[in-house]
């Protein structure tokens, strides 16, 4: 015999079914509600670690990126600079956050060089971090004091070979972008001088502009008003294009080394324990952000050139440094200061 639920006493709605029905259906209303709330990101205030001391390059672009990506994730992006040991400081912080809301600016120093120059780092630079994008590159400038006889590469590197080990260069360091870049351009044109490490860039422009140094190579941005002004002159730039601030100096490979390019560049970096989804997002947004009017002006001022990337590219590029760098160093013999 057929009863209904009325009828039924197993059927019989007891206050502990209506409440157990009761907690069931307000537990699946809420699911949708948590798994939302959840996967929302990011949940509050970005730091976005630079590895350098405030001023220069890397300040302009962690900035200029920071400021137009608290317009679109919801949240402000802050950056904070945490500089010392060359980047490694830093990289081992933010290498080891897993907050999910910690980010660090890469660099070639920190990503292409230092693995190769340090017999041990507190960080791995391709298992612990995630690529995010590669955010701008900075050309480096090829500059000799007025008092050395010539007025382009073709003619610095003819002198430099009647010369060897007489012309000297300096660097903001052992490792420095700027050591790197002469390396590069010796072993490239085979030619022979002597390396002068500073401590910063600073001391380094002091000796150059006295005299005391016959060349050097730097970011465009530290160059560009001493080279208006007549105090260094320009003999080439590593761009792979003319600079539209130095539409009359040819790069280094228009003079005789086609393929050449030395540039310092910056990109975006998160932990590892990123997961996908909030990468993915960051990613997007950060390639809308390096492109947006404001930041191009700003990038732009600095001769800088806005690049933003997918992760996929950027870790293709970082892969491709680390090889061409490996290289310079070992020939080289470049150690840490």
């Amino acid at each position: 015999m057929l009863f209904d639920n009325d009828t039924n006493p197993a059927f019989h709605p007891t206050r502990r079914h209506l409440l157990g029905a009761g907690s069931a259906l307000a537990l699946g209303g809420l699911l949708p509600a948590a798994a939302s709330a959840q996967a929302a990101w990011p949940a509050k205030s970005v730091r976005f670690v630079v590895p350098f001391a405030p001023g220069g390059s890397s300040e302009i672009v962690a900035r200029s990126t920071a400021a137009e990506l608290s317009k679109t994730l919801g949240q402000s992006v802050f950056v904070d600079n945490k500089p010392g040991a060359a980047g490694n400081i830093a990289m081992q912080e933010v290498a080891r956050a897993e907050d999910q809301h910690t980010l660090i600016l890469g660099h070639i120093g920190t990503l292409a060089v230092n693995p190769y120059i340090f017999d041990k780092l507190p960080y791995d630079a391709n298992k612990d971090f995630k690529p995010v994008s590669l955010l701008a590159k900075v050309p480096s400038l090829y500059v000799v004091h007025p008092d050395v006889p010539a007025k382009n590469l073709k003619e610095f590197i003819a002198y430099a070979k009647k010369n060897p080990g007489k012309l000297s260069y300096g660097s903001a360091g052992n490792g420095s972008a700027g050591h790197l870049a002469f390396e590069y351009l010796k072993m490239t044109a085979e030619i022979f001088m002597l390396h002068v490490p500073y401590r910063g860039t600073g001391p380094m422009m002091t000796d150059l502009l006295s005299g005391r140094l016959d060349a050097a190579s730097v970011g465009a941005a530290a160059l560009l008003p001493f080279i208006k002004s007549g105090k260094v002159r320009c003999i080439a730039t590593g761009s792979t294009q003319r600079l539209p601030q130095l539409p009359d100096v040819p790069t280094v490979a228009e003079q005789g080394f086609p393929g050449f390019e030395m540039t310092q560049w910056y990109g975006m970096l998160a932990p590892a324990s990123l997961p996908k989804e909030h990468l993915d997002k960051l990613a997007a947004e950060t390639m809308k952000a390096v492109k947006a009017p404001e930041a191009l002006k700003r990038l732009n001022g600095d001769a800088a050139e806005a690049i933003g990337g997918t992760p996929a590219q950027f870790a293709q590029f970082i892969a491709a440094e680390q090889a061409r760098w490996q290289k310079v160093i070992k020939r080289a013999q470049i150690k840490p200061d």
